[in-house]
């Protein structure tokens, strides 16, 4: 299972740990990734995600799943998630 939020593409990242005696040593920083249920109200279905904690806190922030999905980029979403994103496109459309 990659470590890259579905909805935000957010991976890992590398730095050091750095010692008392500034002896430095790779590490990663790896995103915290939760698996969650987001409901969309323009399809009326729900779908399980694996975001990190940044991403939720903006899927609130901007209104849900359908507000926040309209202003995604498609290059920072999963093949998963931008199929969740032209499916409540094309139902927004129609309504």
């Amino acid at each position: 299972m990659s470590r890259v939020c579905e909805l935000t593409g957010k991976g890992p990242m590398v730095g050091n740990n750095v010692s008392h005696a500034n002896n430095k040593t790779k590490r990663r920083f790896l995103p915290n990734l939760n698996d969650v249920t987001l409901s969309s109200d323009v399809l009326g279905r729900s779908f399980k995600l694996r975001i990190s904690a940044a991403a939720l806190r903006t899927v609130d922030h901007r209104g849900g799943l359908d507000s926040f999905m309209a202003k995604a980029k498609d290059a920072e979403l999963s093949a998963n998630a931008l199929k969740i994103k032209k499916e409540i496109a094309k139902a927004q459309a129609s309504a």
